[in-house]
């Protein structure tokens, strides 16, 4: 890791620590998983999620617009963590994510499936095709501003039933208020266009 990186890391997990916030949950046993970053509605999500991590001890992944991992920030990127994503290629992504599983030891990739810090009526299902088909675990991550909490929830193994699975994430998110909830993704919308749907953008 860089130098910018350690910085960048440091500076991150001591405002974590600075404003509060408290940690919930335990990591998986298992060192593959993928993990659901949710609700997504600011830039501070990221800030607390990198210091949460920190401080579980995990050595997280995470997909990035392929515009952030430019010079002179892109080393500093790839050091902590992230993986470029380009949109035009995004059914590849999910198919690169799945032989990265197989390829590495120890792999926590990290997606946001609202895709977008603004509205969004439906998450992206990549997460989930990843999931199956690398046979890991979904671990849900949460951010909640209302009560200054952050960590993780339980693991769960997709069932292939996308529409059952998707009522049970959404059963876990529903006491989360995001920075934003006007932006946020409405969780009866999920379990009612839950539908079997193609791999698309992680």
């Amino acid at each position: 890791m860089n130098w910018l990186a350690r910085v960048v890391k440091w500076a991150l997990s001591a405002h974590f620590k600075l404003r509060g916030w408290r940690i919930e949950g335990e990591p998986p046993t298992t060192r593959k998983f993928v993990i659901v970053a949710a609700p997504h509605t600011s830039n501070w999500d990221f800030v607390y999620f990198v210091g949460a991590a920190d401080a579980l001890g995990l050595d997280l992944s995470f997909i990035g617009k392929a515009s952030l991992f430019k010079p002179p920030f892109d080393t500093m990127m790839r050091d902590l963590g992230g993986i470029p994503l380009d949109r035009e290629r995004s059914k590849d992504m999910v198919k690169a994510m799945i032989e990265e599983f197989a390829r590495r030891d120890q792999f926590m990739l990290t997606i946001a499936p609202e895709g977008t810090r603004g509205k969004a009526r439906q998450w992206k299902t990549g997460f989930y095709h990843i999931a199956v088909g690398a046979g890991v675990p979904i671990v849900l991550g949460m951010m909640d501003y209302r009560r200054k909490r952050v960590g993780l929830g339980p693991a769960l193994y997709p069932t292939g039933d996308y529409e059952a699975d998707m009522r049970r994430i959404a059963g876990f998110y529903e006491t989360c208020t995001p920075k934003f909830p006007e932006l946020a993704t409405r969780f009866e919308e999920l379990t009612d266009s839950a539908a079997a749907p193609p791999p698309n953008a992680p």
